[in-house]
C-alpha cells in the first residue's frame, strides 16, 4: 500500500473515532408539499436510509434530526433527536444544536437529509482540512459555491451558536463564516450537491439515479 493510501486511511480512522454525524431531517418541506423529506422514497427506499447507508460508516456515531414523525424514524435504529422547543423549525442551524447539546464525541458533521450522493470520504476531508488549517468548522464547497449544510463542527462553540439563534439570528452560512472555515473542495463528487427540494428534483434524480450510482432505480413515493 502506497504512502499516500495510508494516510487516506488513516485520517479517515481518525476522523472516524472523533465525530458524530447527524442527518438532518427537521425541516417541513414545505417545497415537497409538506412531505417529511428523510420518508420520501428515492430508487426503492427512503432518503434517511440513503444517507444511513452512505454517513454511517465514515462517523463514531450517527444521530438523526427529526421534528415529525420520530418513532418512524427510531426504527432504523439510531438515536433521534429534535431541535429545542424555542428553536423548533429555525431550519438546519437548530437541528445542528440539538446534536451538539448531545454528542459524545468533540466534532459534530452534518448532512441533509435529502442528499444521497454522500462521498464515501466526506468525513475524512472535512477532518483533514479541519485539522490542517486549525479551525473550529470546515464547509464543503462544490457545484460553484459553499455547501453550508455540509459542515464539521467542534463542540466548543455550541453556546456561540446558541446565543446565535437566541438572538433572533440565521443563516447556515452566516454562522460559520463568522469561525472563518477550512472550505473543502469536493471536485469529483458525482452529481455534484443534489439535493430532493421538489416533487421535479426528486423526479430528475430518479431519472439519472442509475448513471449516477450503478444502481437500478424504483419508483418515486412519498
Amino acid at each position: 500500500m502506497s504512502a499516500c493510501r495510508c494516510f487516506e486511511n488513516g485520517r479517515a480512522l481518525e476522523a472516524r473515532a472523533l465525530l458524530t454525524g447527524v442527518l438532518l431531517a427537521g425541516g417541513r418541506g414545505q417545497r415537497m408539499g409538506g412531505c417529511d423529506k428523510g420518508l420520501v422514497s428515492l430508487a426503492g427506499e427512503p432518503l434517511i436510509a440513503q444517507g444511513i447507508r452512505r454517513l454511517r460508516p465514515q462517523v463514531a456515531e450517527l444521530l438523526i434530526s427529526a421534528n415529525r414523525h420520530v418513532e418512524q424514524y427510531r426504527q432504523w435504529g439510531y438515536r433521534v433527536i429534535s431541535d429545542r422547543m424555542e428553536e423548533r423549525y429555525r431550519g438546519p442551524l437548530a437541528g445542528l444544536l440539538a446534536a451538539l447539546d448531545v454528542a459524545t464525541t468533540p466534532y459534530v458533521l452534518t448532512a441533509p437529509c435529502d442528499s444521497p450522493l454522500l462521498p464515501p470520504d466526506y468525513a475524512a476531508r472535512m477532518w483533514t482540512a479541519l485539522q490542517d488549517a486549525q479551525a473550529a468548522v470546515s464547509v464543503a464547497y462544490g457545484a460553484g459555491s459553499w455547501q453550508p449544510v455540509f459542515a464539521l463542527v467542534a463542540v466548543s462553540v455550541r453556546d456561540d451558536l446558541a446565543a446565535w439563534l437566541a438572538a433572533g439570528e440565521g443563516g447556515m452560512k452566516r454562522w460559520l463564516q463568522r469561525h472563518r472555515p477550512a472550505v473543502v473542495v469536493f471536485p469529483d463528487q458525482p452529481g455534484g450537491w443534489r439535493n430532493v427540494n421538489t416533487p421535479q428534483h426528486l423526479a430528475q434524480l430518479e431519472a439519472e439515479w442509475c448513471d449516477l450510482t450503478g444502481r437500478p432505480g424504483g419508483s418515486s413515493r412519498a
